[in-house]
């Protein structure tokens, strides 16, 4: 799973969607079978790499205000396919939000043709569509996921 950039919260905790009203745990639980949210930090990160999950971004660094990914400035970006070419057994490649979606793309370049694409709608705060409406789209990594 590739996000844009981590924010403010997440940067100053070190840790991967550390805002409290961010839904990435509750939205990737079903996906995962197991409740992220009720675990502590270190207990969700095994359980994703129990999955098959990892997560990166598609953004190295940045000048940015604030945590909205409509201020991202002056990027540098991750390598996302000589990453991708280091892993044999990979899939797919979802995409938390949209900024990390057209990133990572144009990342990717023709080496995009040999993954499954899984656009998924952001888990920040700041995206204001309801979580509802958020699992029924992230539901498609959980079946990715449970084909894998």
């Amino acid at each position: 799973i590739l996000g844009s950039l981590p924010g403010e919260a997440s940067l100053a905790a070190r840790r991967y969607y550390a805002h409290p009203q961010n839904q990435f745990w509750a939205l990737l639980s079903p996906g995962v079978g197991r409740d992220l949210v009720a675990l502590g930090y270190e207990a969700r990160l095994e359980a994703l790499l129990a999955a098959g999950v990892g997560l990166w971004d598609v953004v190295a660094t940045a000048r940015r205000r604030g945590s909205s990914d409509a201020t991202i400035r002056d990027i540098t970006r991750n390598d996302i396919a000589e990453l991708a070419a280091t892993l044999p057994h990979l899939r797919a490649i979802a995409f938390n939000g949209g900024t990390a979606r057209r990133h990572g793309v144009r990342q990717l370049g023709e080496a995009a043709e040999r993954y499954t694409l899984i656009p998924l709608p952001s888990s920040s705060p700041l995206h204001t569509v309801g979580l509802a409406a958020k699992a029924t789209r992230w539901s498609a990594l959980a079946e990715q996921l449970a084909r894998s």
